[in-house]
């Protein structure tokens, strides 16, 4: 390979790295556009996301006292992966009926 040849090689690696970035930059733009998700509360915006993630950690508080009552709590093995999990579930599930339709 000639001295001309490494140039270009290594000039068109810069473009496409450059290209790739701006490229991965196109996603990054949010929410900026129409403005976060967001609902009134006593006067003040909150993320929906937050009333989401309340619900899931009493949901999972409430679950824990079901299965408490019920001694499924004394079988199980994890407790906190498996009331992390019911929490986002409940979370989720609660994102999805108020705002995700």
């Amino acid at each position: 390979m000639n001295a001309s040849c490494v140039k270009h090689s290594h000039r068109s690696n810069k473009l496409w790295r450059r290209g790739a970035v701006l490229f991965s930059l196109l996603g990054m733009t949010g929410c900026s556009s129409i403005g976060a998700p967001s609902f009134p509360l006593v006067g003040a915006y909150f993320p929906d996301w937050l009333i989401c993630v309340f619900f899931g950690g009493v949901g999972a508080a409430v679950l824990r006292v079901v299965f408490i009552t019920l001694g499924v709590d004394a079988k199980l093995r994890f407790h906190l992966v498996t009331y992390l999990s019911l929490g986002s579930l409940i979370g989720l599930l609660g994102w999805l009926l108020l705002f995700g339709w």
